[in-house]
């Protein structure tokens, strides 16, 4: 009976040293597949951001797709504006009006992006120059010319494009009486809106394959790109571009009205659109950093975020701040350049620090970065 129990003991105790070396090799192992997971996420993130691929979603999940959708809110406007030649009633004058406001969306949206074609083919001012001189506009109306497509496209810029199809269409954000509007406005409003789908198609065919494929150009940075010789070029394009547009919004459209409490510089002032026009100039830059519009890519955000998260998530806030606090001036904009100025003058300082961040924050890191 000794014999047995001391047996017994031995069991026990080489069953309890077994469970002992087996709970600290189990221990051990959660251990090492623990770290061995978060180096594999961490490889797995510091992977995740390529260059190539960031220029090749900017090219086209942003650019291309963007005056894709320009292209064809211009063709649905024409439409729309060929129908109320046709039958001026006022719910085609409405649908015109709603047709206008539906292609400025992508328009405004594209000038965080205002080089290549765009810039070179001289298409941003013949598109949208303003702001327009009633005058000027008025004696195309009132002259005896023949007002072709031809004759409109020979016009200066400011007599043609987004804000002459405006003038015909709206009256100062009060609501136009189809009744009212001339023969001779319907024959210019056609033109200008054919003059105006010929630029966009000229515009998205400028970036896309099937044209002269400037898309190509970025996407393809300094792997044989005769526009930018290095990736760290077109990076730093992308965020000129946010920049140019930051400082046009908080130093012109909204500042330069407001310091003047001059309503004729207000952009799109007949329509009363023009605070969704400066937050859509700031989605754009929104579009860029985060490499999206319709479907999502890979953006800047990615790499600044891969330098500094802190500077990622700050920028991201400014951004969508912007948005938010140009939203809150009271409608219209061109009465709250006297009356809210505290609003407006919000919304510069709002604008401003997404242009100071890219300034000396974002731009600074792009230029001492080597891109692969």
């Amino acid at each position: 009976m000794t014999g047995k129990i001391n047996v017994m003991k031995c069991y026990k105790l080489w069953h309890l040293f077994s469970c002992m070396l087996l709970a600290f090799a189990i221990v051990g192992g959660c251990g090492s597949d623990d770290e061995d997971e978060q180096d594999t996420e961490a490889n797995v993130s510091t992977a995740a951001f390529e260059t190539g691929t960031m220029l090749n979603d900017f090219a086209n999940t942003v650019v291309l797709a963007t005056y894709t959708e320009l292209d064809n809110k211009a063709d649905e406007l024409l439409t729309a504006v060929k129908a109320l030649a046709a039958d001026t009633s006022q719910a085609n004058l409405e649908k015109a009006q709603a047709a206008w406001k539906a292609t400025r969306t992508p328009w405004e949206q594209s000038e965080s992006f205002l080089f290549g074609p765009v810039d070179t083919q001289g298409l941003d001012p013949a598109l949208d120059s303003w702001p327009v001189d009633h005058v000027n506009l008025q004696s195309v109306l009132d002259s005896n010319d023949t007002l072709t497509v031809d004759f409109v496209s020979g016009l200066e810029d400011t007599q043609k494009g987004f804000h002459t199809i405006e003038f015909l269409l709206f009256r100062e954000g009060n609501q136009r009486k189809a009744s009212d509007i001339t023969k001779r406005e319907l024959e210019y409003l056609v033109s200008t809106t054919q003059n105006l789908k010929t630029s966009t198609s000229q515009l998205r065919l400028a970036w896309a394959p099937e044209g002269e494929n400037f898309g190509s150009a970025v996407a393809q940075a300094g792997a044989g790109s005769a526009i930018y010789p290095s990736q760290n070029a077109a990076v730093q394009e992308m965020v000129n571009g946010m920049i140019t547009i930051a400082d046009e919004v908080a130093n012109g459209k909204i500042s330069d009205p407001y310091n003047e409490s001059n309503t004729t510089l207000v952009e799109s002032q007949f329509s009363f659109n023009s605070i969704s026009d400066f937050q859509d100039n700031i989605r754009g830059i929104q579009n860029v950093y985060m490499g999206k519009f319709v479907a999502d890519g890979q953006g800047l955000n990615e790499f600044v975020n891969s330098k500094d998260a802190t500077l990622d998530a700050r920028f991201q806030a400014e951004v969508q701040a912007a948005i938010d606090t140009i939203g809150a001036i009271p409608t219209p904009f061109r009465d709250a350049i006297t009356a809210n100025r505290a609003d407006v003058q919000a919304a510069i300082d709002a604008v401003s620090k997404v242009q100071q961040t890219l300034e000396q924050d974002i731009l600074p890191l792009v230029q001492a970065s080597e891109f692969n």
